[in-house]
């Protein structure tokens, strides 16, 4: 599992809050390749797009229809927040399939602030637009009156475990796919010419995880649309 230790990118001492790592590395050239992306895409804009003013149109309509289909006309004014969020998650994860690179997303402790960071803001947001009404999510009022305090709590917890299932279902699946390419490639290195096998085992795997990269941006994503529309819509009952 030596993939996923967070190393220090000058010496070999202990890592603190403010130590330059692996992690800030990979993190910061997943900022600049998405600011590079749309800095160049857009700096010559075409009525006919170049390649790179197409995939960013690309990105950006897939992104923006989804926010304002899942969280309606209020949530579509968190577009830029939702489609910074969606490119810093997919770049990250899709230079974690680089060779020797690193995948940030793989661990907790980058996946639980980005989690927490949209628990806080559709929290805030709830209670600035809604204010005391924003509790009322909670209350299954289309429930029989009995259980509507049962229900209650369990809509109570199953709100604050979110930050939780958010973080872990994305560090989780790509912690998975790297350690079953490793174990594969142990193989590989043990087994001399009937290496072929696991080889190709790799290359199938390779696949997956980067359609599995890409899908977990996309449901990170779509989590947090859903999220926000119980901020800025209304209330279920």
């Amino acid at each position: 599992m030596d993939q996923f230790i967070v190393k220090p990118l000058f010496g070999d001492g202990p890592v603190h809050w403010y130590t330059v790592t692996n992690v800030t590395l990979w993190m910061a050239i997943s900022i600049v390749v998405l600011l590079g992306l749309f800095v160049l895409a857009t700096r010559h804009r075409g009525i006919i797009p170049s390649r790179l003013q197409s995939v960013a149109e690309l990105f950006y309509g897939f992104i923006h229809n989804m926010v304002e289909e899942v969280t309606g006309h209020e949530g579509a004014k968190f577009f830029p927040y939702v489609m910074t969020l969606f490119m810093f998650i997919f770049l990250a994860n899709m230079l974690g399939l680089i060779p020797m690179s690193f995948t940030t997303t793989s661990h907790i402790a980058v996946t639980a602030v980005l989690a927490v960071t949209v628990f806080l803001t559709v929290t805030l947001v709830g209670l600035y637009r809604k204010g005391i009404g924003f509790l009322g999510m909670f209350w299954v009022s289309s429930a029989p009156l009995v259980l509507r305090p049962v229900l209650a709590v369990i809509e109570v917890i199953s709100y604050f475990v979110r930050p939780l299932s958010h973080s872990i279902r994305l560090g989780g699946n790509l912690m998975a796919g790297h350690a079953v390419i490793k174990v594969f490639a142990g193989f590989a290195g043990a087994m001399g010419v009937a290496s072929v096998v696991p080889i190709a085992a790799i290359a199938a795997i390779y696949g997956l995880e980067t359609l599995v990269a890409a899908v977990q941006a996309y449901v990170f994503t779509i989590l947090t649309c859903v999220y926000l529309r119980d901020a800025v819509g209304e209330a279920h009952h």
